[in-house]
């Protein structure tokens, strides 16, 4: 192809040239998705390619040739099934097709060249990784790779490389970094022995990896029927995604603190870690439990550690983070992680019918709002730009690209040693940019006090210097959940009109603190066929994703509104019509 004169926004010209590289050596293989690839299989045919393709971007070392650089990229796709697959047949929700593996075929790339890259190359490289993540990738026909060779008169500087998610996730991609960078320095690859794609299809077919999703299924109903439906319900927050710039922390200091904390406490650096954050989110949030999920989490198996594919699916974690020490944290971090991670394979189609029935029938909503994504506990710490590897900085906070993300908190979690480095994106609703640098620095003065001795959890303020949200006297914890009886009230009368919340107290098994049932008065303005359970329906089919409204647990069907709307005794005055939970109609009355 004749070499074209491109512009890249502000970026010098360049001349660019598609190159078609054959593979081959392969077997030809069909089979069933495994559950991994069947949940984001649906992703990709549902969602904005933007927010499901996925990218990195690889700094070349020097003295790599363009040749060399390409020539690592084929053996890649020739020893990774999951670089070869595609999904005929994928084209809805419930038709998912099958996988098929080519036993050959061809790669094409593009290689950008310029003559003096800009004075920023990093950043260069990254928007231009991001600029391919627009297109969707036809699942039926697309090799799950667009790469792009960034040179400097010839010369490779960056592969920019965007994914098809369902054919590899983040972990994969870092993988793939691993094996090139290896493969351009001279080296060689072990024998790969981690399960194919089709194989670990076939292993979740089999009878013990059905017990297995059905256990899961079971593990996940029992978290979202009885812990809080949010982690962030506090009056700041909005419906919606949001735009969420990233926060990137790179700490000698912290990662000090971290080895010496776990050599303190005899527990691993990644549990230490784990702890820690949700011990500060517990506190940020003001919640004595904390529900996080954690996507890689299914790579602790040996077979799956470095598998190359679409693997990740969420490990629902659920821990106490009550105290009263950080060190009590801690101890139950391991147990509550191994349990959250043997419970991380499943349908997602079955989840999620499983999640909204609970749902439904608990009267709340589910919220992902907490992400902790720890790739550097599976995967090892990954390289850097060879400049930046030299001296890590003692504390630096560098904000990045904002991102529009489904999530109120997410974290990736790159290295622990020598130096932590993650980064985060955080709902500007619930922390503004002060907040979000506090909470990273309350981070690692948290891993500092608890290197040296065990911490009371009463003195986390004093510690971190991170505040607990605070809520007025309208809110209320109330079956596990912060919620707003106003908040309820109101996405009451907007389905069935005129109505009145109250709240009953606690028994005497009540949690300290906490309150009892929520109970709904409401008038029925004449409408015979105003039910319990058709006020519920109404209710769920319309309730915003806020996480102050939790359906009430009684109905109460009257005639027509007091006088005095506001007076819960007067309400309680009026003839009853019909009255029950509105969940099972057999126990409606």
């Amino acid at each position: 192809m004749t070499p074209q004169p491109t512009t890249v926004g502000d970026n010098p010209p360049t001349t660019e040239r598609t190159l078609t590289v054959r593979f081959g050596g392969g077997t030809e293989r069909q089979g069933p998705l495994a559950m991994g690839q069947a949940n984001m299989v649906r992703c990709v045919l549902r969602d904005d390619p933007v927010q499901i393709n996925i990218h990195d971007v690889w700094p070349v070392p020097a003295g790599v040739t363009v040749d060399s650089a390409i020539d690592a990229l084929r053996v890649l796709v020739e020893r990774h099934e999951s670089l070869r697959t595609t999904f005929p047949g994928a084209d809805s929700l419930t038709d998912l097709g099958r996988q098929a593996v080519a036993a050959e075929g061809e790669i094409t790339l593009v290689v950008r060249d310029h003559d003096t890259l800009p004075p920023q190359p990093s950043a260069y490289a990254e928007t231009v990784a991001r600029a391919a993540r627009v297109d969707r990738f036809h699942l039926d026909r697309d090799f799950p790779l667009r790469i792009t060779l960034l040179t400097a008169r010839g010369v490779p500087a960056y592969v920019c490389l965007v994914a098809n998610h369902a054919a590899a996730d983040g972990g994969a991609l870092t993988i793939l970094r691993e094996e090139w960078l290896t493969l351009v320095s001279g080296g060689d690859l072990p024998v790969v022995k981690a399960l194919a794609p089709l194989d670990l299809a076939l292993d979740e077919l089999s009878p013990a990896g059905r017990r297995k999703s059905v256990a899961s299924l079971r593990y996940w109903e029992q978290v979202i029927g009885t812990g809080p439906q949010a982690m962030f319900a506090e009056p700041r927050v909005r419906p919606g995604d949001h735009p969420q710039a990233q926060l990137t922390l790179r700490s000698r200091r912290a990662g000090k603190a971290l080895a010496a904390a776990a050599s303190r406490t005899g527990s691993p650096a990644p549990t230490v870690l784990l702890a820690a954050w949700c011990t500060l989110v517990g506190h940020r949030a003001g919640q004595s439990t904390c529900v996080i999920a954690a996507p890689t989490s299914n790579r602790h198996r040996p077979a799956l550690a470095r598998a190359v594919t679409a693997l990740s699916q969420d490990a629902l974690l659920r821990l106490d983070v009550s105290g009263p020490t950080f060190d009590t944290v801690l101890r139950r971090a391991w147990g509550a992680a191994l349990d959250a991670y043997r419970h991380s394979r499943f349908d997602s189609v079955r989840l999620w019918d499983m999640i909204e029935r609970t749902t439904r029938d608990r009267g709340s909503h589910f919220s992902r709002d907490v992400v902790f994504n720890d790739v550097s506990s599976v995967l090892g710490t990954r390289r850097d730009d060879p400049p930046t590897q030299a001296e890590e900085p003692d504390m630096e906070l560098v904000w990045g690209p904002d991102q529009e993300l489904p999530t109120r908190m997410l974290t990736f979690v790159h290295a622990m040693e020598p130096a932590l480095r993650l980064a985060l994106w955080a709902d500007p609703h619930v922390f503004d940019r002060h907040e979000a640098e506090e909470f990273l620095m309350g981070l690692v003065l948290l891993l500092e006090a608890v290197a040296v001795d065990d911490v009371p959890l009463k003195s986390l303020t004093d510690v971190t210097g991170v505040p607990p949200v605070q809520r007025d006297a309208n809110w209320l914890h109330i079956d596990g959940c912060w919620v707003s009886p106003e908040a309820i009230a109101a996405a009451l009368r907007a389905v069935a009109g005129t109505a009145h919340v109250a709240v009953e107290p606690a028994g005497p098994q009540g949690v300290p603190g906490s309150k009892g049932e929520i109970i709904a008065f409401v008038a029925s303005g004449g409408d015979p066929m105003l039910t319990p359970e058709r006020v519920h329906a109404a209710l769920m089919d319309a309730r915003p994703a806020r996480p102050e409204v939790l359906a009430p647990h009684w109905y109460v069907i009257v005639p027509t509104p007091p006088s005095t709307p506001g007076d819960t005794d007067a309400w309680r005055r009026l003839p009853v019509l019909t009255e029950g939970n509105g969940r099972n109609t057999a126990d409606a009355t």
